[in-house]
């Protein structure tokens, strides 16, 4: 069969070749991973760090998570940036303030109070990454692309965390974590030059100055659609409560940690791999539910003694139930006008990082009064109850014949399939 003027052929699903043969994919692309290597070698040596330092599987989680919080607040300030902003100079600003993060937290005696003030500003410029990286992917790739784009993206970083956390586990028994948190930096430098040279120059997605009262505007008003709001807590909450196991993860087995994170990022690269890829549209509403339950039901098993291996099979089961996210990310893009998916997709991302702060810091609070393998499985508990609940709720809602965006923008039929979350 011929292809279709423009070369790109008719599929059912988009493929990942699609997505590479757009322009400015790849630097975006080869950019993320890089910032996501920089992330995965810091946040083991802080954890590292702080456990060594203060035998706390509270203060452990809240070094791995603990820069989520902030994006809350971001979330609520800075958020309306992610579309007002040129894109790429913006990516370069963000990439370098990292790098300059890293390396304040590698200075040798640096306090304890002055590591976790860093970590707060991290997770303050975090908030308008995730805005700004994803609005652009959404620029860069055909509406259709979209969700096979996240795949590739979410794929990336399972790949490059099973690399950064074998990478970072070798690199801190050789050289110590502060040498780590230094070449993270490194990496984090690699990103801006490859986001400063890699994409080209784009206007704002939207007019207007940024400012806290257009950040509440806009998120009141995206928060204000039912369809939306059950959406983004859909995606908020079974995945940041199950992410708590993972700050749980030093605690639990100090020695083999880095296998246990290896193991959670090899079962996310396969279920973003499956459902980004293989998986047809009209199957991806009715795995949903299956997938949000994955994300708790492997994590029972840690109420049992475990060996290693048993542990790290059990949590790439799990972790292959984040992929339902890539189907709740498309949906967000579905119901929200083009001027403000950067927006939409860093309230997505802000919100789903605090929740996950929520959930590390829960772990931890009850790792301080259980035995961590009890912990993890309470957590697995109260994943699962909360995907129930979700479920159950958006079901039992009446729904209207169509999803008002408000002043954003024009009416939105509701989803075919809103009835499943």
């Amino acid at each position: 069969m011929a292809a279709p003027p423009g070369g790109r052929r008719l599929a059912l699903v988009p493929t990942y070749r699609d997505c590479f043969a757009t322009p400015q994919f790849t630097p975006l692309f080869v950019a993320t991973s890089a910032n996501v290597a920089a992330g995965t070698l810091r946040g083991l040596a802080l954890a590292v760090v702080v456990y060594h330092a203060t035998a706390s599987p509270l203060l452990a989680a809240l070094s791995l998570f603990g820069s989520h919080f902030a994006q809350v607040v971001g979330a609520m300030t800075l958020l309306s940036a992610a579309d007002r902003v040129p894109p790429r100079g913006a990516l370069v600003v963000i990439h370098l303030l990292t790098a300059l993060g890293s390396a304040v937290l590698a200075v040798p005696g640096i306090p304890l109070a002055a590591m976790f003030v860093v970590i707060g500003v991290s997770g303050l410029i975090g908030s308008v990454h995730g805005g700004v990286r994803w609005g652009l992917l959404g620029e860069i790739l055909p509406e259709r692309d979209y969700l096979t784009g996240r795949s590739v993206f979410n794929m990336a970083v399972g790949a490059t965390q099973i690399a950064g956390f074998a990478a970072g586990g070798a690199l801190i028994a050789l050289v110590g974590a502060g040498d780590a948190l230094l070449a993270a930096a490194g990496v984090s430098l690699t990103a801006a030059l490859i986001a400063g040279f890699g994409l080209s120059a784009r206007p704002p997605r939207a007019t207007g100055r940024a400012s806290v009262a257009a950040t509440w505007r806009v998120n009141v008003e995206l928060l204000r659609s039912p369809e939306r709001r059950y959406l983004y807590l859909a995606a908020w909450i079974p995945g940041g409560l199950a992410v708590g196991n993972e700050a749980l993860f030093v605690p639990y087995r100090p020695a083999g940690a880095s296998v246990l994170f290896i193991a959670g990022a090899a079962g996310m690269l396969a279920g973003d791999a499956t459902v980004g890829r293989w998986v047809p549209a009209r199957w991806r509403a009715r795995l949903l539910m299956p997938l949000q339950l994955l994300l708790g039901v492997p994590y029972l098993v840690f109420a049992l003694p475990l060996t290693l291996p048993a542990a790290a099979v059990a949590i790439a089961a799990a972790s292959a139930g984040f992929a339902g996210g890539l189907i709740l990310q498309q949906r967000i893009v579905d119901a929200t006008p083009e001027e403000l998916r950067g927006q939409a997709l860093g309230l997505h991302s802000a919100g789903m990082f605090t929740m996950q702060a929520v959930g590390a810091s829960l772990a931890g609070t009850i790792a301080q009064q259980l035995r961590v393998s009890d912990a993890i499985a309470v957590m697995a508990v109260l994943t699962l109850t909360s995907a129930v609940w979700l479920t159950r709720g958006r079901r039992h809602r009446p729904q209207p014949g169509g999803a008002r965006v408000g002043s954003l923008g024009a009416e939105r039929a509701v989803s075919p399939h809103a009835d499943v979350l």
